[in-house]
């Protein structure tokens, strides 16, 4: 397992605590969309024991499209104060606004999270010069190590290598989430930033692809099910142990697989509740996972001794 630092987690262009599996955690709900407090607690405490090397609280599988601003900012705080520095928390604080992605970034940051992940503006499909001029506003006032979030399926734009190189100069941008969709991306990008600056996978399914091309880990869904084969499965390849972490990639895409049969976090949230890990909620517009699905994750889940 990863070891942050003693004392206070710094996270910079210098720092290699970011990598390997970092989770892009659930937000427990109630039935009724409330928030579920004791769930998220025994969820860090669970991924802290398995070895997760980092926690992302309200990202895209967090469901951070439907929470409130304050809702955010006391998930983080939560997420934050039960991890109590033992792995590092990487905050979602985007929006397709600006000020808002702003502000919501300033707030994570006064709740103690270690570094932000900022996804690109969704909806009003913003040029590159708008890309780089949104993140620059915000690296240029929070002091807070800021990771990029590439996501174009779910965005409509997509940041561009050329793009993400002038970014990398930002002293506080320290990194990339690339869920473009074609793993050689990253070598495009690696090619033009310093070799401090940080890429990890989006696509659970390409990171053993995109860590061949120079990714150090993931930002992943699945290890919201199998945080300890994640972690396993990352520290293996960054260790030198190919043979084992394409055994394990092997085992884990079927896994990959059934959880996006619906929309994330649809699956991964029906998969937590079946292993009575937290509640079913969900809110509207996300539904309930389609019963034609359930054997297929329930099978996985199975397979790898979760239920």
């Amino acid at each position: 397992m990863l070891q942050p630092e003693t004392g206070l987690l710094k996270l910079t262009k210098d720092s290699r605590l970011l990598k390997g599996s970092i989770v892009a955690l659930v937000t427990p709900m109630e039935e009724g969309g409330a928030v579920d407090w004791k769930s998220l607690d025994a969820l860090v405490d669970w991924h802290v024991e398995e070895g997760t090397h980092g926690i992302v609280p309200v990202g895209t599988t967090g469901e951070s499209a439907t929470l409130t601003a304050t809702e955010q900012t006391a998930v983080i705080a939560a997420v934050v104060n039960r991890v109590d520095g033992r792995i590092p928390v990487i905050a979602g604080t985007g929006a397709n606004s600006t000020q808002q992605a702003l502000a919501l970034t300033h707030s994570g940051r006064a709740a103690g999270a270690d570094a932000c992940l900022i996804v690109t503006p969704y909806y009003n499909k913003p040029p590159q010069e708008g890309l780089y001029r949104h993140y620059c506003t915000i690296a240029d006032q929070v002091d807070v190590p800021i990771v990029l979030y590439n996501v174009p399926s779910r965005t409509a734009c997509d940041l561009l290598a050329q793009t993400v190189a002038r970014l990398a100069k930002h002293e506080r941008i320290i990194g990339i989430k690339e869920a473009c969709g074609t793993p050689d991306r990253v070598s495009e990008i690696k090619q033009r930033v310093d070799e401090k600056f940080i890429v990890l996978s989006g696509e659970d399914s390409q990171t053993l692809t995109m860590m061949q091309y120079g990714a150090v880990g993931t930002i992943s869904v699945s290890a919201n099910v199998v945080p300890n084969l994640m972690s396993k499965f990352c520290q293996s390849y960054l260790s030198g142990n190919i043979a084992e972490a394409n055994e394990l990639d092997r085992l884990l895409q079927p896994l990959h697989e059934v959880l996006f049969l619906q929309t994330n976090p649809i699956p991964a949230k029906w998969a937590l509740h079946a292993m009575n890990r937290i509640p079913s909620g969900l809110r509207l517009p996300l539904v309930a996972l389609a019963e034609e699905h359930h054997a297929s994750i329930r099978n996985q889940l199975m397979k790898f001794k979760a239920l």
